[in-house]
């Protein structure tokens, strides 16, 4: 599940997964601690997930098949959509470790002691890239929504004084 939310989608993710696996098969021998398998593992995917963000844009393109046809018809997906929109802006804006680091403290539920043993790192510093990451697709979300607005109110969006007009412009 860790690779479907990172990647975005099922289908990437199970190919995140699979590619993480095959490495990490190739790698086993380098791994010095037995105990630390599973955060060895977690950085074998992110080190996956951020080297296929890197590849050039015709390599990620998917054709347009009949399954991917029928995939995208049936019931009215907006929802579903619209939040799936507004994650690839938040995303978007920020680099592929610091998207993995936001989707295992929000999405996988991991604890900040967790991350930091998976990353060597202090509670402190953890707590410090989560905080700087979640500002770079806050601004980011902020920068998409009020690209019609006037530059005071863009102003008082980034501040924060105008919460609400994010969600609905024109209310202050």
């Amino acid at each position: 599940m860790f690779c479907r939310r990172l990647a975005g989608d099922r289908d990437s993710g199970d190919d995140l997964y699979h590619d993480a696996l095959l490495l990490a098969l190739r790698k086993f021998p380098s791994l010095r601690d037995p105990g630390a398998f599973r955060a060895w593992l977690y950085r074998t995917i992110i080190r996956t997930f951020a080297s296929t963000v890197r590849r050039p844009w015709w390599k990620r393109r998917v054709t347009l098949t009949t399954e991917v046809m029928d995939q995208l018809i049936g019931e009215d997906p907006g929802d579903v959509l619209a939040a799936r929109r507004w994650m690839v802006r938040a995303f978007a804006a920020v680099s592929p470790e610091e998207q993995a680091l936001v989707t295992l403290h929000e999405l996988e539920q991991w604890s900040l002691a967790e991350i930091a043993a998976l990353y060597g790192k202090s509670e402190g510093a953890i707590k410090l890239r989560l905080f700087r990451a979640r500002k770079k697709m806050r601004q980011a979300l902020v920068m998409s929504v009020s690209r019609d607005v006037s530059p005071e109110r863009r102003a008082k969006l980034m501040t924060g004084e105008m919460k609400c007009a994010a969600a609905k412009p024109g209310l202050e």
